[in-house]
């Protein structure tokens, strides 16, 4: 039977009915807060490539992170910004690192807020590469080992969640087994086990001071082409001790999202990047479209693909459309 006995108009015919029989619920719940911190002491940096957002000192980014937990945000992800930088990074395992500093600051601010770092060498090496370099190329093993370290110095510190982004071969493992040898083993690992070479990222590497300052990063992020391969990234992975898995960027990559979903079953987090972030707004400025609008619609985009939780600058601005 088709048309008249079946009008699907109907359920289209009121605000409440729409409400009533709606698939996906996007909430707050979903949403985790990126923010970028650094050493020093009342700052509170515009970042010029990323519109609302700014580099934040230890002492000002806990009053950030109170804004964020009074929204009903459940968690903030930290990324450091590097001061002295170096051959192997050295600054990220340091105790009184950006990070390691606002950990602290955060936890005796906002103690239920849950904190996650991110996990990667880029913002500390003088190359912007993920990790150690030798003759050219990044040296995965030396670089599991670096990053280990760091994932331990933020547990240690306070951190619930570490975040390894840096894509090297067995650091997952690495990074569980120095968690469980140093008596951490309640901290999470949400691992970005499928992140692509993309186009998309370049907001964020002016924020976070980590271009590379030679070649690329394809030798270590995948290929976009690729989505049979993000599903071994994964499978490998969650083998060694993930317990949540990370696909970035999102808008671009939401059948991968939704494959790991449907494969894996555990929780999958999707990044909605810097460049996705600014996609919107320069849009939006230009006049071809409604900021609120498309917002709500790619993040609700994500979640109908199977994401679980979004990592996005806008998690503010949904929070208090969703509150509201």
């Amino acid at each position: 039977m088709g048309f008249p006995e079946h009008r699907m108009r109907r359920l289209r015919s009121s605000a409440a009915m729409r409400r009533l029989v709606r698939e996906t619920a996007l909430s707050v719940d979903d949403l985790v807060y990126p923010l970028f911190v650094r050493n020093g002491r009342g700052l509170k940096e515009p970042i010029a490539s990323m519109a609302g957002c700014y580099r934040f000192s230890a002492d000002t980014v806990a009053a950030e992170a109170a804004e964020v937990a009074a929204l009903g945000i459940p968690a903030v992800l930290l990324f450091g910004v590097g001061g002295e930088k170096d051959e192997i990074g050295s600054e990220a395992w340091a105790p009184d690192g950006a990070v390691q500093t606002a950990i602290h600051e955060i936890r005796n601010e906002c103690s239920d807020l849950l904190i996650m770092t991110d996990v990667c060498l880029c913002a500390y090496t003088e190359t912007g590469h993920c990790g150690a370099v030798v003759d050219g190329v990044v040296e995965n093993d030396r670089t599991c080992e670096l990053l280990a370290k760091m994932a331990v110095s933020h547990a240690r510190t306070g951190a619930d969640v570490v975040a390894p982004s840096d894509m090297m071969d067995g650091r997952v493992g690495a990074i569980r087994k120095a968690l469980e040898e140093e008596g951490l083993q309640d901290t999470a690992i949400m691992s970005y086990a499928a992140k692509y070479a993309s186009a998309f990222y370049g907001p964020f590497r002016d924020a976070a001071e980590s271009a590379p300052s030679f070649g690329d990063r394809k030798t270590y992020q995948m290929d976009p082409a690729n989505s049979d391969e993000a599903m071994r990234e994964i499978a490998l992975d969650v083998e060694e001790g993930a317990d949540i898995v990370t696909v970035k960027p999102a808008l671009c990559f939401l059948d991968v999202v939704y494959r790991a979903k449907q494969e894996f079953g555990l929780p999958v987090a999707a990044y909605y990047v810097s460049g996705e972030y600014m996609m919107l707004h320069a849009a939006a400025r230009a006049g071809l479209l409604d900021l609120e609008q498309g917002m709500m619609e790619s993040l609700t985009a994500i979640k109908r693909a199977g994401a679980d939780i979004i990592i996005t600058y806008f998690a503010k601005d949904a929070a208090r459309l969703l509150k509201a």
